[in-house]
């Protein structure tokens, strides 16, 4: 009865070098919910961000306005609460202002019981030169498997 839903965050592998990974629950509201249940969604450019008491939030995560929403609809870019425990969050705060790492979001998924969860990474980002290896890396196996598949043949 359940669609499944997975919103991918493709740009943070090639951007960032992930260390830790993490599952966190997000706090939402009605409309924000049925939104993400149509897909509704968007990742791809938000960060994670600590307030000043020690929370995380998500920051510029879009979720679209739901379609039979009425004047009771969510704001799409509005920061969302993440749900970890206290020691993971006291983890991941230290990493973050000690080591000048960030936290980026890896995919928006439903878990079985329906409840929306985020996978989310301590990163590090990637120099230029990074970037241009791991290019180079893919097209010489791209190269590669079709040399053997010529050979197949």
């Amino acid at each position: 009865m359940q669609k499944n839903v997975n919103i991918k965050n493709r740009k943070a592998r090639f951007e960032y070098e992930l260390l830790d990974k993490y599952t966190a629950g997000i706090v939402l509201g009605g409309t924000e919910i049925k939104s993400i249940r149509e897909s509704k969604a968007s990742i791809s450019e938000s960060f994670c961000e600590f307030s000043d008491r020690g929370e995380l939030f998500i920051i510029n995560m879009n979720i679209d306005q739901y379609s039979h929403g009425s004047h009771y609809n969510h704001l799409p870019k509005a920061q969302r609460k993440l749900l970890l425990n206290k020691r993971e969050l006291k983890k991941l705060q230290k990493e973050v202002n000690q080591s000048g790492l960030t936290i980026v979001p890896l995919n928006l998924f439903l878990n079985e019981r329906g409840l929306a969860k985020i996978n989310i990474a301590l990163a590090k980002g990637k120099k230029l030169y990074d970037k241009r290896e791991v290019m180079k890396d893919r097209d010489n196996k791209r190269d590669l498997a079709r040399i053997k598949k010529g050979f197949n043949n």
